[in-house]
């Protein structure tokens, strides 16, 4: 297997890139490709004390960068010697099997729906962020590329995501859950009732295992494993519980810290809240997939650092041995013969 990386995309190119592709070299039994100007990244190879390029990586030279001030319809197209795009071209033609980057988000979904194309039968690719939950996590899709949906477009995100939670969580029955104000099956406004009453009929027909409503309160406490909700509520939902976890870091440092008491009940809950603090942190899962892009990309943290690029490649090559594109269209090739027949 071959992960193509974007070297030059995110805050800390190429340094943190090229680190977190070194140590998932060590950690995978993969081959890694890393993008954008050759010399650069051979000089963070030699200040990581290595002479020559590790076993299993190579560099493809490119030399131009997408930045976040090009227009992200227009920047993969326009700048097509850029790590972007280079990587994008290099995985449509079969020269990876999957690609990573922490690059420009509008630019990565737009290049990678005009260079590698959707799924057949995808009307929109969606990004998928894993959310920490008390069942081993649960998939948020969509988070923010389809601010405006239809019913459609909801019940094939809760396909996708399925496929990921089968792939990246281990779920072999994944609960489907579609984000709403309340859990009563009548709640909610003509999107969330149109899609209630298509994946209501999707599961009579055995496709999909759906629970239901889902309030955000409870999907922490493991409601489902899937949470499907069209891209504007997703983003906002995740906007907010990152928010929260900051919050709720900064003022238990506080309360740790306030007097000698209380600084002795912190050391004695210190391996209890690193955990807390791990189970929140976007490094351990590395990125966000998208869903419905006939082979897996993987958009990383703007910020991300080595250890994120490290786990954005370990997703990435988990999406690639699934199959998942392909299970996507052949299931949506199906539900497509059934609406004729009807």
């Amino acid at each position: 297997m071959k992960i193509i990386v974007d070297a030059m995309g995110g805050d800390n190119a190429p340094m943190e890139i090229v680190k977190g592709a070194v140590q998932a070299l060590e950690e995978l039994q993969t081959e890694i490709i890393l993008v954008g100007n050759a010399e650069a990244i051979l000089r963070c190879v030699q200040e990581l004390g290595l002479q020559n390029l590790p076993k299993g990586l190579e560099i493809a030279n490119a030399s131009d960068v997408v930045t976040m001030e090009d227009d992200p319809a227009r920047a993969v197209r326009d700048k097509k010697d850029s790590s972007m795009a280079v990587m994008l071209y290099k995985l449509r033609d079969g020269e990876a099997d999957a690609a990573v980057s922490a690059g420009s988000t509008g630019a990565l979904l737009s290049g990678a729906t005009l260079v590698v194309k959707r799924v057949r039968g995808v009307r929109r690719a969606a990004l998928a962020p894993i959310l920490p939950s008390k069942t081993g996590g649960c998939v948020l899709i969509d988070c923010g590329a389809n601010a405006e949906c239809s019913a459609e477009y909801l019940q094939q995100f809760a396909y996708m995501g399925k496929g990921l939670a089968a792939a990246c969580l281990g779920k072999k029955k994944p609960r489907i859950g579609l984000l709403n104000i309340g859990a009563e099956d009548t709640k909610g406004g003509s999107l969330q009732k149109e899609t209630f009453a298509l994946l209501t009929k999707d599961a009579q027909a055995g496709k999909l295992d759906f629970v239901g409503n889902v309030e955000a309160r409870d999907v922490f406490s493991g409601a489902c494993d899937v949470l499907v909700t069209d891209g504007f509520s997703g983003n906002v939902m995740l906007k907010a519980i990152e928010g929260t976890a900051i919050y709720m870091g900064e003022n238990l440092k506080q309360v740790f810290y306030r007097s000698a008491v209380s600084k002795l009940a912190g050391a004695l809950v210190k391996g209890g809240l690193r955990e807390f603090k791990k189970s929140l942190d976007y490094s351990e899962v590395g990125g966000t997939a998208f869903l419905g892009i006939n082979k897996p990309v993987v958009k990383a943290h703007g910020s991300s650092n080595a250890k994120a690029i490290c786990s954005a490649i370990r997703q990435a090559a988990k999406l690639a041995s699934s199959d998942l594109a392909q299970e996507l269209s052949a299931m949506l090739t199906e539900n497509a013969q059934e609406a004729d027949r009807v």
